[in-house]
């Protein structure tokens, strides 16, 4: 059975979609996570790195919010009103 232009691209939007989704959460996580890290061992504390890496987490949710709700009919990215339903 042979495949579809068509069908692919949308296969690898979603794969790129996907992707985009865990980079903005892990990067977030990450760096906060190691600025604790560094901030633990510079001061000789052992909950810097808990701290940082909620502020992380807490920071990725926002972000993947945010992509979420522009993907799907929210903001558009400059902090416009998009194409919803809610707005007619």
């Amino acid at each position: 059975m042979k495949r579809r232009k068509g069908e692919e691209r949308i296969v690898y939007e979603s794969m790129a979609m996907v992707m985009q989704f865990g980079l903005n959460m892990i990067v977030p996580i990450g760096m906060m996570s190691a600025i604790g890290i560094w901030l633990d061992r510079k001061c000789g504390t052992s909950y810097f790195t808990i701290l940082f890496f909620v502020l992380g987490a807490v920071a990725g949710g926002q972000n993947v919010y945010r992509m979420a709700k522009r993907l799907w009919g929210g903001e558009s990215r400059d902090g416009e009103p998009g194409d919803s339903d809610e707005d007619n």
